[in-house]
């Protein structure tokens, strides 16, 4: 509150980009991107490969130039209106999949190599991150002499070493194995929440962006189709193609009549889809249920799971925390996958029924 008790202002985002778009040979790579960054906030560009997120980093940077748009730290514009500062006066840190290591510099000299303060306070800084990165006693060594984990935590270091406002991440832990990258992930998402800068982080892995990330801004062809915290996103994607990109699914194609769609498995609501317009009923695999024949019949209908349809087991697969089984229905031929959790392998032809939980349903226009 304020000396006459109004609420204080909310403060600035730490970075904001407005309108941004760049194109290549007449084709946009980005457009019209527009997203808020607030400072301790991670954010993340989720998508394919070619859908602009790294061009979109790399304008933020200021190592590309933004066919229009405005970019914003802390208030102030760093790209607007004929204004481009350089990439040295934006007090932003990047840091890539290949870690860019001086491999003649010792680890210390790597991390110092941006700071321009006095020697001494150099030094002070190089150890506090060593120590924040747990590599202390490694300023010695140089880059061939680490691991891949090793490498990674040390180009973080230095790129937080000038405490920058904010950090951009470009697919920075593609290159590791697959047991270090979630140990790694979890060591550099505490040390980035210490330092307080706002990330921005490219991936176009949805498991890496649900692990780090507080918002996710999903791209597609350039454009930022939905935006939201990882909750939000994977439980209310936008259309079926947001669904697909974060699980598996099954997609059920109908009619939807006077706002109903009858299915085998029971009628759906629909509302909002014209008369006779097709739709498709997506679910996860996981949230099919499964239930015994017995003697040609299936459990009951309810509200909740709907009517139950037969199956044929087509085959069953152990992934170790879970099962896969494929499914042919006994209606048209459809083809469903559900997931069980723990060892469930039943033999291929086996009947059994599905039923399918209302409440975990996408509808989208076909």
């Amino acid at each position: 509150m304020n000396s006459v008790g109004n609420p204080a202002p909310a403060p600035a985002p730490r970075l904001e980009i407005r309108n941004l778009t760049r194109s290549f040979a007449g084709r946009a790579v980005v457009d019209d991107v527009s997203l808020t960054v607030a400072a301790g906030q991670v954010t993340c560009l989720l998508g394919p490969s070619g859908c602009g997120k790294s061009t979109t980093l790399r304008m933020i940077a200021g190592v590309e130039t933004p066919d229009s748009g405005q970019i914003v730290i802390d208030g102030a514009p760093v790209f607007a209106n004929g204004l481009a500062l350089p990439p040295e006066r934006r007090g932003v840190g990047l840091m890539f999949q290949d870690f860019a290591l001086f491999p003649h510099l010792t680890v210390a000299d790597n991390i110092a190599f941006g700071l321009t303060a006095a020697r001494e306070a150099k030094a002070r800084r190089v150890d506090e991150l060593l120590e924040r990165v747990n590599l202390t006693g490694f300023g010695p060594k140089h880059p061939h002499q680490l691991s891949g984990g090793e490498q990674q935590r040390v180009a973080l270091a230095r790129a937080l070493a000038p405490r920058p406002r904010v950090m951009l991440m470009d697919e920075p832990f593609s290159g590791l194995d697959n047991r270090l990258r979630d140990g790694i992930r979890d060591a550099t998402l505490e040390v980035l929440k210490d330092e307080g800068a706002a990330v921005l982080l490219v991936t176009h892995e949805p498991d890496e962006a649900m692990r780090m990330a507080d918002e996710i801004a999903l791209m597609r062809a350039g454009r930022v189709v939905q935006q939201g915290a990882p909750y939000n996103i994977y439980n209310n994607p936008v259309d079926r193609a947001a669904a697909a990109f974060f699980s598996d699914i099954n997609v059920i194609r109908a009619e939807s009549r006077g706002a109903l769609t009858v299915t085998p498995f029971g009628e759906f609501l629909t509302p909002g889809h014209a008369d006779g317009a097709p739709v498709e009923i997506v679910i996860r695999p996981q949230h099919l249920k499964i239930d015994f024949d017995r003697a040609g019949r299936g459990p009951n209908p309810t509200p909740m799971d709907g009517t139950p349809a037969r199956g044929i087991v087509q085959r069953a697969r152990f992934l170790g925390r879970e099962s896969l089984v494929e499914f042919r229905m006994e209606f048209g031929g459809l083809v469903l996958t559900a997931s069980v959790p723990g060892v469930f392998l039943p033999k291929p032809g086996t009947a059994l029924w599905l039923m399918i939980r209302r409440d975990r349903c996408f509808v989208f226009p076909a």
